[in-house]
């Protein structure tokens, strides 16, 4: 019966995220924060394929396509001892917005873009899901409420260390200042450019994976505890928030060198949360850039091992291309993604 035809699919898709700058902020021992980033493609792709029960012999199948998994859900969804199967995230959604009982799906995710890149993927894996979940039942969610669903998976059902930022670029798109006043209530403008500087900045805009999955754990844990202890009011913390309104400020008048300014501005600052953050293989790609003019370099996310670095280019698009072959000829681990600006944020429909 696996081959059987769907009823119809439900797909879904969310943009990443690169070019936080405030991050750290936006998290519980932060208490209140002030994030700037950006939403970019390629997207986070869902795909539902619903059939009736009778005709499935699982109820929930799970297509993890960038892994090569295809793996059902146990009845209850999880396995002994109350265990995640395979990926604690995607079971975890599931769990927290389960299909009806009448019907069978096989839901499959898929993104361009490698786990651990540093750019938001699980937040926007989780927001696609969620919203994909939800054309499934009666009443429908609005992109903020996803986005807060999609927090609490990870906060609260995984018990992961998550700010805010992440899940509400992927649910709105564009480029974004959030307030956040009291974790993890937060508020999202998003700017509003003209074209000629939309264009510009996306054209500026070069995302380098360096390599290796990000994984930082032990620093993170470090850098956190340190900061529950120093408190929300602490000198590196504030440092922080005030990149955000320079980075909106500097778009809002085309300053591009202004923006490239408050991006380094983070970069120093995260660095200063701890040296790790900014890993010996960013400090290399920044070293590349820094020759080939670049005005702007921040490493996405939390920082350290790992994951990406967005670069913001000079003037001249030969000296882009130059600068992408260098980076890419002295490290065979380094490489650039393309990614263009998403001027909207989750999708979600039926055919």
């Amino acid at each position: 019966m696996k081959d059987s035809k769907p009823e119809y699919v439900v797909n879904s898709s969310a943009p990443i995220r690169i070019c936080d700058l405030g991050g750290w902020t936006d998290t519980w021992f932060a208490g209140h924060g002030c994030v700037f980033n950006i939403g970019v493609q390629p997207r986070v792709e869902v795909q539902l394929a619903i059939y009736p029960a009778h005709l499935r012999e699982h109820h929930i199948v799970i297509n993890a396509e960038n892994f090569g998994e295809r793996y059902a859900l146990p009845a209850g969804g999880r396995g002994s001892g109350g265990d995640w199967i395979r990926h604690p995230l995607l079971e975890a959604v599931i769990e927290a917005v389960p299909p009806p009982a009448d019907i069978a799906i096989e839901a499959t995710i898929y993104s361009v873009v490698p786990a651990g890149a540093s750019t938001g993927t699980s937040a926007a894996v989780a927001v696609a899901l969620i919203s994909a979940l939800d054309q499934l039942t009666p009443g429908r969610m609005t992109s903020h409420e996803i986005a807060v669903a999609a927090l609490r998976v990870e906060a609260e059902i995984l018990n992961q260390q998550s700010g805010v930022q992440d899940q509400l670029c992927s649910a709105y798109g564009g480029l974004n200042h959030i307030t956040v006043d009291h974790y993890p209530h937060a508020t999202v403008s998003q700017i509003q450019l003209p074209d000629d500087v939309w264009w510009e900045l996306e054209r500026r805009l070069v995302l380098i994976y360096l390599g290796d999955t990000h994984q930082s754990t032990q620093v993170h844990e470090m850098v956190i505890r340190d900061l529950e202890g120093a408190g929300p009011n602490d000198t590196r913390l504030e440092e922080l928030r005030q990149t955000a309104p320079i980075a909106r400020d500097a778009l809002l008048q085309g300053d591009f060198a202004a923006f490239g300014q408050a991006m380094i501005r983070n970069n120093d600052a995260q660095k200063c949360l701890h040296p790790s953050l900014i890993s010996a293989d960013a400090e290399r790609v920044i070293e590349i850039v820094r020759d080939h003019d670049a005005i702007g370099w921040k490493v996405n996310g939390a920082g350290g091992e790992g994951g990406t670095l967005t670069v913001l280019c000079s003037l001249a698009s030969s000296t882009k291309h130059a600068m992408i072959r260098e980076i890419e000829g002295v490290d065979l681990k380094f490489r650039n993604i393309p990614i263009s600006l998403s001027r909207d944020g989750l999708r979600v429909w039926r055919k």
